[in-house]
C-alpha cells in the first residue's frame, strides 16, 4: 500500500461514502493503520492510499509516547467549530514540507467506527487539526490547497523542486540496483 504523492488525481478528488462494513472493508482498516505507523504519520485518508472512500485512521497519542490507541471513522463530517489557531502542519502526502495554517481549534465530528456504530468525537489541539486535515484529504483538499497566495507560490517553486530531487534520487536507486 502506497502513499500518493500531491497533487495526484485521487488527492483531488472527493472520497464516496462508505455504504458496506465488511470483511474486505476491515482488512483494508488494518492495512491502512499498519502504513501509518509505518510512515510514522498521525492519520491517514483513504484517499492518500489510492482508495476514494470516505474512511480515515488516525492516533495522535503515539506523538506522547502512549500505547498506540488507532481511531477509526467511517463517513466522517464536521458538524461544528470553534475558535482558532494557526499551527505547523505537514502531510504524508506532501513528503518534506510544512507550512502553517490556521484552522478552528476544537471541532465536533460524527460518523462511524470501524463496526458501523455511530460516534460523535469531540477534540481539540492537535486531534482536532488531524481530524480537519484527513477530513479535507477525503473532500479532495490538501492542506498546501489552505495556503495563502504568497505561501502557495512559495511552495509550488520549493516542491517542484524537491519533486525533481525526489525522481533524480530514485533514478540513481534504479540505476545502483541494475549494477548490483
Amino acid at each position: 500500500m502506497d502513499i500518493l504523492i500531491y497533487p495526484h488525481d485521487i488527492l483531488l478528488t472527493r472520497a464516496e461514502p462508505v455504504k458496506t462494513i465488511d470483511g474486505s472493508l476491515q482488512e483494508f482498516i488494518d492495512a491502512m493503520i499498519a502504513r501509518m505507523y509505518r510512515a510514522r504519520g498521525i492519520g491517514l485518508a483513504a484517499n492518500q492510499v489510492g482508495s476514494l472512500r470516505q474512511l480515515l485512521v488516525m492516533d495522535c497519542r503515539q506523538e506522547e509516547g502512549k500505547p498506540p490507541s488507532p481511531v477509526v471513522l467511517i463517513n466522517p463530517v464536521i458538524s461544528a467549530c470553534e475558535g482558532s489557531e494557526v499551527q505547523e502542519e505537514g502531510c504524508l502526502s506532501v513528503p518534506d514540507f510544512t507550512a502553517t495554517v490556521k484552522r478552528p481549534s476544537e471541532v465536533e465530528v460524527k460518523g462511524f467506527d470501524r463496526h458501523g456504530r455511530e460516534v460523535v468525537m469531540q477534540a481539540g489541539g492537535i486531534e482536532a487539526r488531524c481530524l480537519q486535515h484527513e477530513i479535507d484529504h477525503l473532500n479532495g483538499i490538501c492542506f498546501v490547497d489552505r495556503l495563502g497566495p504568497v505561501k502557495k507560490a512559495l511552495f509550488r517553486k520549493k516542491w517542484a523542486k524537491l519533486r525533481a530531487a525526489a525522481a533524480r534520487k530514485a533514478q540513481s536507486a534504479a540505476r545502483e540496483g541494475r549494477r548490483q
